[in-house]
This record gives structure tokens, sequence and C-alpha cells, in this order.
């Protein structure tokens, strides 16, 4: 006699399953945390979130009590609340909130524009254009034209070039210092990826340039990256902060100190900063190689004419 195996009955659906405990309870961002959790907590584990939100460090501050009292909930609640948001319980939490607020705090209370000076343009407008035209008077002043000279007669005589770049803008310097450079009938490569960095550099040799970019001068990977192709003899290079590590490690620091702005929904002026040292240092580059340089441009304007119509005088290989 057969029998039939039993159906299982079928599985109510599951709602989408937010990220582990064990990882929540491994990101030190509580704030976000908060923020990425709220409309899955109970009403009143949400009435905390939202007073704590609103005023983080207020909430800092606050005892149990009188967060519990803000919030229209028993003390009871807010350490459930805390419990489920991942934190061990009420001074867990407080901890995580403070080290939050450390970070964060500007970014967290900064809703309001700048006064406008003018009734026609954006808060905002006056403050870009103002710490743009800034970090470049800041170059003229910190950078030296020897330095900038020194680095470019290095590149002007090197076998190959590499730029290396990590991050949003570092990286995207990184590629404009190719692009300035593959004109002029440089030997330039550009390598953004931490691995490949280092790989490269492994591969270089005396005779070689590294150009690093970075806006802090701080980070590990590509300070280590110099440093592994200055070791194998490379002539190194940095477009970075003054005073930073990475200024440390290269040969040919061209490095400039460009106060950021408070507002954080502006772009930092920084960049104009880098972008303009590497003009300069692509302008030296270009005069050291003199005529070869000038045909090199020339077969750029005559293909770029050829495709396309246009003038001489249009930017070149737009």
């Amino acid at each position: 006699m057969d029998v039939k195996p039993r159906k299982s009955p079928p599985r109510a659906p599951q709602p989408p399953a937010s990220a582990p405990p064990g990882l929540q309870a491994r990101v030190p961002d509580i704030v976000g945390r908060i923020k990425d959790n709220l409309t899955t907590l109970s009403p009143a584990e949400r009435k905390v979130g939202a007073v704590v939100l609103s005023d983080v460090r207020q909430a800092v501050e606050d005892s149990n009590a009188t967060l519990a009292q803000r919030a229209g909930v028993s003390e009871p609640s807010v350490t459930r609340f805390c419990r489920a948001i991942g934190c061990d319980g009420v001074r867990d939490f407080k901890l995580k909130l403070a080290q939050s607020l450390v970070v964060g705090e500007l970014y967290l209370n900064a809703d309001a524009a700048p006064d406008a000076p003018d009734r026609d343009a954006p808060a905002f407008w006056a403050p870009v254009l103002g710490d743009a035209r800034d970090a470049l008077r800041e170059v003229e002043r910190q950078v030296s034209a020897s330095a900038v000279l020194a680095a470019a007669e290095a590149i002007a005589a090197a076998a190959q070039v590499v730029t290396f770049g990590l991050g949003g803008s570092a990286a995207t310097l990184a590629q404009e210092t190719q692009h300035r450079l593959f004109r002029y009938g440089v030997r330039v490569a550009c390598c953004t990826d931490p691995y490949l960095m280092r790989m490269t550099a492994a591969t270089l040799r005396r005779g070689d340039v590294v150009i690093a970019v970075s806006a802090s001068g701080k980070t590990a990977e590509l300070i280590e990256a110099a440093a592994l192709a200055r070791g194998y003899g490379a002539t190194t290079i940095a477009v970075t902060a003054t005073a930073s590590p990475l200024a440390d490690t290269v040969e040919h620091p061209l490095s400039v100190a460009i106060p950021e702005n408070a507002d954080t929904l502006t772009p930092t002026a920084a960049r104009f900063a880098y972008l303009a040292i590497i003009d300069l240092m692509s302008a030296a580059t270009g005069y050291a190689l003199g005529p070869s340089a000038r045909e090199s441009l020339r077969r750029i304007k005559y293909t770029a004419l050829n495709h396309r119509t246009g003038n001489v005088l249009e930017p070149l290989g737009d």
C-alpha cells in the first residue's frame, strides 16, 4: 500500500529581511541605524527615535527619564528602543550616539542656508565661487614655481608615468592628470584601484614617475603604493594637502592647505586648487618637452578638425 507524503502547509509570506542583528551591531553609525529602522519599530519606540533625531546632542545629554518624558513614553520603552536598534541598553546607546555626534553634528544640524548677499542669486552662489577664487589664490601663494618645474623635469624625462588616485575627487584628478599629459606625448597611464596600484608600483624602476593625488594625503593604500614605487627607484610626485603623510612620502610634494567651508552641501574648494597645480605641472612639462610636445598637440588638433568642424583655438580634443 503506497503512502502519499504529507504536504507541508503553505508558509505565510515573510516580510523582507533587514540587515542581520549581528551586522547591525558592527555598524557604529547609530544615527543611520535609527533612520533605517524607524518604520519597523513599535509606536512607542518610534516616538523615542523621532525625539532623538530631532536633537541628537540633547538626547545624549538627557537622562533616561527625561528622554522618556520628552517622547511621551515610559522609561522601559526607552530601554526597549535602545535594544531594538541593536544596543545592549541605554548606556551603550548613549555611548554610540555620542560617537555619531562627534562625526556628524555638522551634517545633522546644518539645514539653514547662508544669507544671500544678492537677492537675485541663491544663497550658495557667492560662497561656492568665492571659495574657488580663494583656492586659486592659495595655490599662487603656497606652491613654489621651482617645485613645479622640478616635478615637470622628472615627468619630461620619464620612460613612463603612472598617476594614482583613490576615491571620488582624487581618482578623477588622477585621470585628469593623465589626460593633460598624454597630449604632450608623455607615455602615461592612470590607476585608481588599490590592488592594481600596488602591483603597478612593484613593476616600476628608476626612470619611471608616479604622480599620486590625494585631497587629504592620508589614504593608507595610496601612501603605501607611492612608498613602494619609490623603493623600486621610481621618482614620486604628490598633489596633496600640506604636511600630510603622503607629502612626507614622496620626493616632490606639490601641496597646498585649503580651509573647508562649513556648509556641508557645497563642494570642496580644494578640487580647484589641486586642478590648478595639475595644470601648472602639465604646462611646465609641455615647456620642458618643447618641440616634441608641440608636435603631439598639432597632431591631435589636426585629427580633431578633420573629424568635425571647428577652429584652431577651440579646446583641444573636447
